[in-house]
């Protein structure tokens, strides 16, 4: 039996989605009885205040995006993101020093930026550690803080995701390009237009555009849909409020001149993009990827500054989607696109899944199970740590 940790934080649903989609990976690949994984939410085993992060930061997100725009922008250099990760070690580092003694384990795997430097600082304070890999889960505009050379592997999206990691001086050899990692089951439940229309009870002829907004039903999907409402090409919508209850049942007291599918949180999401022509949905890395591999055009609504607007340069310079980060810019494009035809949305169909790697979690789940085989390594002492960092200061100067 092989045990796998999983560091992440629900601080936004792609971190969670990613360790659970390599989980299950492990699992149907390797059977449950040889691999046992566990997922540990590191923010809320900190201290004070960063232990309310994962409520804190939706908040943020919606009500103060210059605040994070800012943030984002003035940690994101190499220095800065090595002071800030330092100061969440020292803040608690006997939290994550008892974290991995009592957790042993035969490999770790990040899944998230900012609680990789720090853990992977108290691992070092072991005589031997298990092997530790970085899966990166922002598509282009990646942080500083993914990148840690102590890292053993670190699995990249994109070829732009690994041109960052050269600059914040990763070694080649240490990353790989995968593409993101999604439910294994995803690809296994998309099916043909008709068969998902069938299931669902949409029109089969009825062009179909789909709005998400994530797990929350963030953002102005009620002022989107009521946009879309007014155009005079037929289609229909289909809204998934998820746990947006008050969203849900605005949607169903409202009247309706297209007709309109409302649904709460969902686990058919490959059933209903099967469905779909058109995807509305903020520039989420994991529901473009989804996207991307169910051949569906994107327009993309919002986007949260800094760490997703790579994400939407490279939706449009690949010719999947659009950026209409406004309810009337939406409709337009909408109809621009139904004006269009099929014809028009079958090829940005192709574009879209140019661009996906539907084998993605699968590769780093093989290279995940090799690592689990690897056995403990052995950790610098704390001397040689000291002169090693006193020779990078000295490189950084010239």
């Amino acid at each position: 039996m092989k045990r796998v940790l999983f560091l992440m934080s629900d601080t936004g649903g792609g971190h969670r989605a990613a360790a659970e989609a390599i989980r299950d990976a492990l699992t149907l690949r390797y059977g449950e009885d040889q691999v046992s994984c566990t997922l540990i939410d590191v923010f809320r085993a900190s201290r004070f205040p960063m232990n309310y992060m994962p409520e804190f930061y939706p908040w943020l997100i919606n009500h103060s995006k210059r605040s994070w725009a800012l943030g984002y922008k003035l940690s994101n250099t190499r220095r800065r993101a090595d002071l800030l990760s330092q100061s969440m070690y020292l803040t608690n580092r006997r939290r994550f020093k008892k974290l991995f003694a009592t957790h042993p384990v035969d490999v770790i795997v990040s899944v998230h930026s900012v609680i990789t430097r720090p853990t992977l600082r108290a691992l070092y304070s072991f005589p031997t550690r298990p092997p530790y890999l970085t899966v990166v889960t922002d598509l282009v505009t990646t942080h500083h803080f993914w990148y840690d050379r102590r890292t053993d592997r670190c699995f990249v999206p994109t070829q732009a995701a690994y041109d960052r990691g050269l600059e914040a001086r990763m070694r080649p050899e240490q990353m790989r390009i995968t593409g993101l990692p999604v439910d294994p089951r995803f690809m296994q439940r998309l099916t043909d237009k008709a068969e998902a229309r069938a299931e669902l009870g949409w029109d089969a002829q009825l062009p179909a555009v789909l709005m998400v907004a994530g797990g929350d039903g963030m953002g102005r999907l009620f002022e989107t849909a009521r946009a879309l409402d007014v155009l005079p090409q037929p289609f229909q919508m289909a809204v998934v409020a998820g746990r947006n209850k008050p969203l849900k049942e605005r949607l169903d007291a409202a009247s309706w001149s297209h007709p309109i599918h409302t649904y709460p949180f969902v686990r058919n999401m490959p059933t209903l993009m099967a469905a779909a022509d058109i995807l509305v949905t903020k520039a989420g890395p994991a529901t473009i990827t989804e996207a991307a591999i169910a051949g569906l055009p994107m327009i993309l609504s919002d986007a949260i500054p800094g760490q997703e607007d790579g994400n939407v340069t490279y939706v449009i310079e690949s010719q999947a989607g659009a950026y209409c980060p406004k309810p009337a810019l939406v409709a337009e494009t909408v109809a621009q696109w139904l004006h269009e035809g099929p014809d028009a949305l079958r090829q940005r169909s192709e574009n879209a899944r140019r661009i996906a790697n539907p084998n993605a979690v699968w590769d780093i789940a093989d290279e995940v199970w090799e690592w689990a085989h690897h056995g403990p390594i052995a950790t610098p002492s704390r001397s040689l740590l000291r002169r090693g960092a006193q020779v990078l200061r000295r490189r950084s100067r010239l």
